[in-house]
């Protein structure tokens, strides 16, 4: 089952996304509510109520009315919380190399994570960046789910049934920003906080039981075999798979709910997939070639990111009308 949120005269909705159309799920089952945070929070029943309808409308039994005029959301346009992750081996191997560091053993010891803007998650359409934000403009190709279920300290041979869902992240990244506030060893902050695009839907686990392949060595939960590519203006720039992971969802649900509760709503990003941004993808064609000519993000381009079994986001890039610079406020020592 694919589900969305999606806008009507200014109204937020929760709907399927079913052989093309749109269908309001409140519409077919008044006990539904029409929002996604309700209906996540209102757990396994819920998900099953919805999944029954879908059915009916796939196989023809229930005449429901689709939408025609409407505005498609984030999926989970007001989450909890966003973390992102670090789970693919090769984007830290290569970006590492690239800049002349060693690996670090620690990545295969634990999966480590970020807190980033839930309150700047943004669906398809346009993104609107500040001045400062095209100074090394950049995308990142990630797979992310949804937390469907309230837990805590939540171990990862259970992780995996407290999975709502998955869908297409894109953490976009202001390079420069991020890389002068990193020197002061404090993690990513205004480098990353101004947008994180997901869609265009949030997929249901059983629609990708068959990409579904065994987790690597020593490693805990499911994997999906889902290819993943990002386009730019139309021309493909990365091109990758949701089996490389090195960290299963489930290992990374067991780490993030140590201690803290999770709640219904919460997305967890991947990390960027092996050649996922342009970072890696710069560092690597330079690496190879003195002449190499770095490639960002742009006023005006369009970034197209595909997963299978999760369809297409689509996000184009625009400037703010203001030319306010954070960057610009930097001060000298004395």
């Amino acid at each position: 089952m694919k589900l969305l949120s999606y806008k009507t005269e200014e109204l937020e909705h929760l709907g399927i996304y079913l052989n093309g159309h749109i269908y309001n799920l409140n519409s077919c089952d008044k006990l539904i509510p029409d929002n996604m945070n309700a209906f996540l929070q209102g757990g396994e029943d819920l998900m099953e109520r919805a999944k029954q309808i879908n059915e009916k409308i796939r196989e023809g039994f229930l005449d429901a009315k689709e939408e025609v005029f409407y505005e498609i959301l984030a999926p989970v346009p007001n989450p909890p919380s966003c973390r992102d992750a670090y789970t693919f081996k090769q984007h830290v191997e290569t970006s590492r190399k690239n800049r002349g560091v060693a690996m670090i053993a620690e990545f295969d010891e634990y999966p480590v994570f970020y807190f980033t803007n839930h309150n700047a998650i943004v669906g398809t359409g346009e993104i609107s960046c500040m001045l400062d934000h095209f100074e090394q403009l950049d995308f990142e190709l990630e797979l992310a789910v949804v937390v469907g279920k309230r837990g805590k300290n939540i171990l990862a041979a259970e992780a995996d049934e407290y999975i709502a869902g998955f869908m297409i992240m894109n953490d976009l990244s202001a390079r420069r920003l991020q890389m002068e506030e990193m020197k002061l060893n404090l993690g990513p902050a205004k480098g990353k906080d101004f947008a994180t695009a997901i869609g265009p839907w949030l997929v249901t686990p059983d629609e990708l039981e068959s990409f579904k392949v065994a987790a690597k060595n020593n490693h805990v939960g499911n994997v999906y075999d889902l290819k993943m590519t990002c386009r730019v203006n139309g021309q493909l720039v990365s091109s990758g798979t949701a089996a490389d992971m090195n960290w299963t969802f489930a290992e990374l649900i067991e780490r993030c709910a140590y201690g803290v509760e999770l709640l219904p709503g919460d997305i967890i990003g991947s990390g960027t997939v092996g050649t996922g941004c342009f970072l890696e993808l710069n560092g690597t064609g330079k690496l190879n070639d003195a002449n190499y000519k770095p490639q960002w993000l742009m006023p005006g381009d369009v970034v197209e990111m595909e997963i299978t079994g999760l369809g297409a986001l689509t996000n184009t890039i625009i400037k703010d009308k203001s030319d306010f610079s954070i960057l610009a406020l930097k001060k000298k020592a004395v």
